[in-house]
């Protein structure tokens, strides 16, 4: 599946929803719970269950990123599976920004 900004995708395994802020500059499958997320509106797989190893949970309103792949995900659902891409581990959340002081 081609990821967009704007895309929106839905785990197969637990409530989680995000939108694509940021498409990645490669092909990647993003992943929930150790399954494969799908595009909203798509009928997702049926029976599909939570794997242990990646049940940490996603927070809402929080981005989720990997800067070497370029992609920029955030929550707009929380759910039980965690955000990985691929087979590779927890994608991370993303770093706010400091704001500057106001001295």
């Amino acid at each position: 599946m081609e990821l967009r900004a704007g895309s929106r995708l839905k785990s197969a395994v637990c409530e989680t929803e995000v939108i694509v802020v940021r498409p990645p500059s490669t092909a990647v499958e993003v992943r929930c719970g150790g399954q494969p997320m799908y595009l909203a509106g798509e009928d997702g797989p049926v029976g599909a269950e939570l794997d242990p190893a990646f049940a940490e949970g996603t927070l809402l309103g929080k981005r989720y990123a990997d800067a070497e792949v370029g992609i920029e995900l955030l929550c707009t659902k929380a759910g039980k599976g965690t955000l990985s891409l691929g087979s590779g581990g927890p994608l991370p959340l993303k770093d706010a920004k400091p704001l500057p002081s106001s001295d």
